[in-house]
């Protein structure tokens, strides 16, 4: 979102910077922290674990939303929308980051060293890959929308509901014997994919409905109705869920909660909207924010790969995790959360004054 060209949405920005926070921390402390403290018996780690679990949903639910909205926003048609081609743009820039991320070598044009492992590697779909798909998508739908003259809610309803439901089957099914590795990846868990396409996609174009709500009622967001309504769709899935958990439990005869199955994919979006409406009742109160906070907004994508390289490394870098894998304790594992937390949004705001600094300059040069 422009500052200089749109009202920012506060609450919005308040959920970017909730999805980069609990990002950094989560992958901080599951680097470093020791084994023998990753114990269910512990409150604090239990507690931890779960917020992991919502911190991809909120990312992807986020981005989708913020991306929507933007496009949405401009009243041309799809085909004149300048926004869609920078959606075009976004999702090959997303899918290619993800991938050198995960280079299995060095030698950019020599792969005669490189493992199955490596390679396997390497075609994992992460979180970069889907939220670069989960973009392509609602552009498709977007076009359907406006093609066939439907409403962008019941388009974009369809659509996740399809990415959610047919992860009951396509999670079955074992791609690998069908198609080759990089496209099977995408498809299931099978291959080692964190974020497959199912059910994961299903995230990224439910934030869609919300941005494009958003887009067409600028001023909802002013009232306590807007907050109201967040929560009441957010009691919604959490009812889905419980229904579904319930007969899953009656024809399986087990509870199978805490794995990726429908109910968890309800009760997740559930408590995701609820956060938004949260953070929105939150943002009536406030007539502005921090700048970080925008600026955290702003560069998640940044904040997403400097702090990977910094964990993991790369194949041109070595990262923390080659050096200290799991071996630290509690305190010294949320110290190094805080720390790499505080490095990030330093990073940002010097890389924010770069870019003010040469604004400047190139204003200065033409006048």
């Amino acid at each position: 979102m422009s500052a200089n060209s749109k009202k920012r949405i506060i609450f919005l920005d308040l959920m970017r910077a909730l999805a980069v926070l609990l990002m950094v921390q989560g992958h901080t402390i599951d680097t470093f922290l020791g084994d023998q403290f990753r114990s269910f018996d512990s409150p604090l780690f239990d507690i931890w674990f779960t917020i992991r679990g919502f911190t991809a949903p909120i990312f992807m639910f986020t981005s989708g939303v913020a991306f929507t909205y933007l496009m949405r926003s401009n009243s041309l048609p799809f085909s004149q929308n300048p926004r869609v081609l920078k959606g075009f743009h976004r999702f090959i820039i997303l899918v290619l980051i993800g991938y050198l991320l995960r280079f299995p070598t060095p030698r950019m044009f020599d792969f005669s060293q490189v493992t199955h492992a490596q390679w396997l590697i390497f075609f994992t779909v992460d979180a970069l890959h889907l939220i670069g798909f989960g973009l392509l998508f609602i552009l498709l739908l977007s076009f359907v929308a406006e093609k066939y003259k439907a409403s962008d809610y019941l388009v974009f309803s369809l659509g996740a509901l399809f990415f959610f439901l047919m992860f009951l089957f396509t999670e079955k099914i074992n791609w690998a014997n069908f198609l080759p590795i990089p496209f099977a990846a995408y498809f299931y868990h099978g291959t080692g994919s964190f974020f497959p396409l199912f059910p994961w996609s299903g995230y990224v174009i439910s934030g869609g409905i919300l941005g494009s709500y958003l887009a067409k009622n600028p001023m909802a967001v002013n009232t306590k109705k807007f907050s109201y309504n967040l929560f009441g769709f957010s009691l919604i899935s959490l009812i889905i869920c419980f229904f579904i958990h319930q007969i899953e439990n009656y024809f399986y005869g087990q509870k199978t909660f805490w794995t990726d199955n429908t109910a968890l994919i309800f009760y997740r979006l559930g408590v995701i909207l609820m956060l938004n409406s949260v953070m929105s009742n939150i943002a009536l109160r406030l007539k502005t924010i921090p700048e970080i906070v925008q600026q955290v907004g702003k560069n998640t994508l940044l904040i997403y790969v400097v702090h990977i390289i910094i964990l993991y490394g790369s194949a041109w870098i070595p990262g923390f995790a080659m050096f200290y894998p799991k071996t630290l304790n509690i305190p010294l594992s949320i110290l190094a959360a805080i720390l790499l937390i505080v490095t990030m949004f330093g990073m940002v705001t010097l890389f924010e004054r770069l870019k003010s600094y040469r604004r400047k300059k190139l204003v200065s040069v033409k006048i």
